[in-house]
């Protein structure tokens, strides 16, 4: 059992007896006692050596240690009295439990003045102190070495480490021992060793010393024990303290957070963790300040020492009620942490509303509970209960301390993580109220599209929109609000609100974005407050109308990035655009760029959340962008798609994404008719009948007489107030026929209340109630009034 060294082994009586009663080992020193030697022993029973034959060993099964005196056969026949000390050791793998039993043969005799290792002087000391003499042999010790020992002097004198402990690590020591011994030099070592009777395990530094004489020759060891099992508990504390900051609360998660819980306190300060939150919904949407019992709590999280954890009866995710008493509930409506253990009756008392935790109790040999209340400013979140079985003791108030300390932090981290699910969930509701809940259908595109929240850094200022414009005209904005949370949604709300206004007035692109601008800059003086200063609001935007008549779009861009075209057969690409300071600047102008789009074109329209990301760069994620587009199969939808797949991570962005695809389509000439208009009111009635004609010719006749009025009071009113050259343009399409005319007086027309005896007046009025909706819009040239009016009377 421990290395060889040069002594005289037969100065102890060394016997092995395994479990099943048999002699396993026999040294010298048993056979110099008895006079058996190990061929005549090994192998047989034990019993057979002691005196009276049939008695059985005194061994008390599941003890780990046991001393007395017991009377042994000598060879000879006669019987053998002597003082034992047995130290069992457990089953390892296939080789059966053992119990080492040893007794002195040699205890010096009486103390000798001129002995230097009868001169140390170690009774007094407070420290644990023993003396081994140049065999490694137990000389002396003091009192306090007696009591980690859990026997006298005069029993243990003459045995060596091993034999007084019977445990691994005394070999280690032992070794440091010989070293000592050999080399004259002293020696420290730290080590967790089991000395007393109970094999409890103690942290100490073993401080060794020569013993010399005065010709400075080593006649032994002095061995000094010194206790830092506090410190070192304070130390494996600390350590777990420590780690909690690091490992709890690494996410916004809650379910995360309560997990990691668990983790941190299995195995070191328990063998089954389980942590069970209350359920806000049941509390008006906030955690409770106080509890009443009984409690329903969801199981969040928990953690143990074994595969599968077989210790719990609630399953993640389930909710339980709990009843006064339980370790939940008592915690819970105490406000305090609460320990029950076995040797008390408490966890009896706990375990008796249900069955299946008593069985389990039973099954696995619970001996203590721990229930810590999981409290943050001033509200109870839940609970964690910790439990031990695998390790010995109960928990102590070390303990205590030392959970409620590792929760405390825990419990502020799933705080913050709700209080941010909260927010988020609002945030994500509020987004989803501004944004368009569907494309509306045009006859100028067909579009589909994406949005997703950022995966960590919640729900951000990312907008998109498709406006239908008077003449079939249609925009399509795609903006971006810097920051996330609530205040990000909500100004991105006002921004869409604002551009929807700005588009109704058919503003061009450079001028709706100047507009933007300013009112970014209003946003950000308010968001300021009374201090005067400028609060944080920016934002980028793209903004482009596409006409279906003549097929072109114009574009302007603040601070956006770039569309990706992939036009009819060819390669996709980035269009070539005036980038435009962001909004929120101020003074700084926009320009917008036109170009023809043959029908069938594609445009993508993002914000940077797409293409930038950590792990890589904005031109490399538009290179990808426009490999994925490269292979456009007729599908907006699955198009959208494997884009979010090949540019996203698997976790998700970190931040929000919002994604425009849109494929033009082309009015044919054959739905559009144009007349230049003479400045004459008597020609006027000519062209209404041509009109007619138009009419009949596009099978529309049903609403011929509508269409007449409104084109006569149009051509009417731009002959009397507006300037010349004056056009007339009709344009239809399956659901809706546009009258447009247009001149070059920039004077906007409005509605006005005619009086009884007056003879005009009446004209807008008179469109307004007959057509769907009727407008104006500044052009270059002047102006054009338009008209709509829907094709089936159903409509109206």
């Amino acid at each position: 059992m421990s290395p060889v060294y040069p002594f005289d082994d037969a100065a102890t009586a060394r016997a092995v007896i395994d479990d099943r009663g048999t002699l396993v080992e026999w040294n010298a020193g048993a056979r110099r006692l008895l006079g058996w030697s190990a061929a005549d022993v090994l192998g047989r029973p034990a019993v057979n050596i002691l005196a009276g034959g049939e008695q059985p060993l005194p061994f008390a099964p599941g003890a780990d240690r046991w001393y007395g005196i017991v009377t042994l056969c000598h060879r000879d026949g006669s019987a053998v009295s002597v003082w034992v000390l047995a130290h069992h050791t457990p089953p390892d793998g296939d080789r059966p439990g053992r119990w080492l039993v040893v007794t002195p043969l040699e205890t010096n005799g009486p103390p000798s003045r001129e002995d230097p290792l009868e001169q140390i002087g170690l009774l007094q000391s407070p420290c644990a102190v023993a003396i081994y003499d140049e065999r490694l042999r137990l000389r002396r010790m003091n009192d306090a070495m007696a009591e980690e020992f859990g026997l006298p002097e005069e029993h243990l004198r003459g045995l060596r480490m091993p034999e007084i402990s019977g445990r691994p690590q005394s070999v280690v020591i032992e070794q440091h021992l010989y070293r000592v011994l050999t080399t004259g030099r002293g020696h420290d070592v730290r080590s967790y060793v089991p000395i007393g009777g109970d094999g409890r395990g103690y942290a100490w530094l073993a401080r060794m010393a020569p013993i010399t004489d005065d010709s400075g020759r080593v006649r032994g060891v002095c061995l000094a024990a010194h206790d830092f099992t506090e410190h070192d508990l304070a130390r494996e504390r600390l350590q777990i303290v420590n780690e909690a900051s690091v490992r709890i609360g690494t996410t916004l998660d809650v379910v995360t957070t309560a997990q990691e819980l668990a983790d941190v306190c299995v195995p070191a300060l328990a063998d089954f963790v389980s942590v069970d939150l209350l359920d806000p919904q049941e509390h008006g949407g906030e955690p409770p300040s106080r509890v009443t019992a009984p409690v329903r709590l969801r199981r969040v999280a928990h953690q143990s020492v074994q595969r599968g954890i077989p210790e719990a009866v609630v399953q993640l995710g389930r909710f339980d009620v709990y009843p006064l008493p339980s370790p939940q509930a008592d915690s819970l409506t105490a406000g305090r942490t609460i320990v029950a253990d076995a040797a008390s009756g408490d966890l009896e008392a706990w375990l008796t509303w249900s069955p299946a935790r008593t069985e389990r109790v039973r099954t696995l040999g619970i001996h203590s509970t721990m229930s810590v209340p999981i409290r943050a400013r001033g509200l109870t979140l839940g609970v964690a209960v910790l439990t031990r079985y695998r390790r010995p003791g109960p928990f102590t108030a070390d303990d205590v301390l030392l959970a409620e300390e590792v929760t405390a932090r825990a419990a502020v981290c799933i705080d913050n993580a709700r209080r941010y699910s909260r927010e988020r969930e609002t945030a994500l509701a509020l987004q989803r109220s501004l944004l368009p809940r569907s494309l509306p259908r045009t006859a100028a595109l067909r579009a589909a599209y994406r949005y997703l929240p950022a995966a960590r850094a919640g729900v951000g200022g990312d907008w998109f929109d498709v406006i239908p414009l008077s003449g079939m005209r249609v925009a399509m904005v795609v903006g971006d609000v810097v920051g996330h949370g609530i205040q990000a949604s909500a100004t991105m709300g006002r921004l869409r609100t604002a551009v929807r206004t700005l588009a109704d007035i058919d503003l061009a692109p450079d001028e709706l974005l100047t507009h933007l601008d300013d009112l970014v800059l209003r946003l950000a003086e308010e968001s300021g407050g009374d201090g005067g200063a400028t609060g944080e609001v920016g934002a980028t935007c793209l903004y482009a109308v596409y006409d279906p008549v003549s097929r072109r779009c114009t574009l302007a861009r603040a601070g956006h990035p770039a569309p990706v075209l992939l036009p009819p057969g060819g390669a996709p690409r980035q269009i070539d655009l005036p980038a435009g300071p962001p909004l929120g600047l101020g003074g700084l102008p926009f320009e917008s760029a036109e170009l023809e789009l043959p029908e069938g074109s594609v445009l993508s329209l993002y914000t940077n959340g797409l293409v930038e990301s950590r792990d890589r760069d904005g031109e490399r994620g538009h290179r990808l962008l426009t490999e994925t587009l490269a292979g456009f199969a007729d599908s907006l939808e699955e198009t959208c798609d494997r884009i979010l797949s090949a540019l996203l991570p698997e976790g998700g962005s970190a931040d929000d994404v919002a994604l425009l695809l849109a494929r033009t389509q082309g009015l044919p000439a054959s739905q559009v008719a144009t007349w230049d208009i003479p400045a004459d009111p008597a020609l006027v009635a000519p062209i209404r009948k041509q009109v007619v004609q138009q009419l009949d010719h596009w099978s529309l006749s049903e609403i011929t007489f509508t269409a007449e009025l409104v084109v006569s009071e149009l051509v009417t009113n731009a002959i009397r107030y507006g300037a010349r050259p004056i056009r007339l343009r009709l344009i239809h399409d399956a659901a809706t026929l546009i009258c447009e005319v247009s001149d070059t007086n920039h004077t906007a027309p409005h509605l006005r209340r005619a009086k009884t005896f007056d003879e005009g007046g009446r004209g807008l009025l008179l469109v307004a109630q007959l057509t769907q909706r009727w407008g104006s819009r500044h052009t270059a040239e002047g102006k054009t009034i338009w008209a709509e009016l829907p094709l089936y009377e159903a409509d109206l």
